[in-house]
């Protein structure tokens, strides 16, 4: 890719964030960064218009999380690449997000030029994961219990999202452009595959699983 620079659509709702990692690759020759998204809904609308070489992705964003615009993207373009960039390090969102689409998964605790050497992989078109979230998954693999990231599907860990940021059926539904009814059969669908009866156990289990954190409720 270095005869020919490699385009770059950049995600994240804090625009510190994108003026931070956009002045770490573009000091890197042959990556420019060509547009910028503040949320998924728009991350999809500018992939359509300006198509990318690599999108580096936020995940916890205002409306549709990352996950589910990483589906979305994938959908319209089956050859997209993106690689996540985030704060989660819970093997669970890696899982989902390679399993929506993504070439890669880096947390924002990763040194920069982890984040670098990612992007030039995703670009090359291999997997790039960082060390911190290999380690992640090996230890989950172990935990004995139904792990969520397993079981459900990129749109279902989607609503399981929304559900736990205590969001109402008609909210997920507007975000997510379904009927409301489709939430309320994937709301029960969600239980059924992890195993719990009510909204209390699937906390308890989205805390034990850190697909929720006590920081997360502290904001609720």
């Amino acid at each position: 890719m270095s005869a020919v620079e490699a385009t770059i659509l950049l995600v994240d709702d804090h625009s510190v964030v994108r003026e931070g990692y956009r002045s770490v690759l573009q000091k890197q020759p042959g990556l420019r960064v060509v547009a910028e998204a503040a949320d998924g809904a728009e991350a999809y609308r500018l992939y359509k218009s300006e198509t990318p070489d690599l999108v580096i992705m936020d995940l916890s964003m205002p409306g549709i999380g990352g996950i589910e615009a990483v589906r979305r993207i994938r959908q319209w373009d089956k050859t997209a690449r993106i690689l996540v960039f985030t704060m989660h390090e819970n093997a669970g969102f890696a899982v989902q997000a390679i399993r929506a689409g993504a070439r890669g998964y880096v947390t924002k605790t990763s040194p920069p030029e982890t984040l670098v050497r990612a992007v030039k992989d995703v670009l090359a078109g291999k997997i790039a994961i960082s060390p911190d979230i290999d380690h992640e998954l090996a230890l989950s693999r172990i935990s004995g219990e139904t792990l969520a990231a397993d079981v459900l599907t990129p749109r279902e860990f989607e609503v399981l999202r929304l559900l736990l940021a205590e969001n109402t059926t008609e909210e997920i539904a507007e975000t997510l452009h379904v009927s409301p009814k489709t939430v309320a059969n994937l709301h029960s669908l969600i239980k059924d595959k992890l195993g719990v009866g009510s909204d209390i156990e699937l906390v308890r289990l989205a805390l034990r699983q850190g697909i929720l954190t006590e920081v997360d409720l502290g904001e609720a």
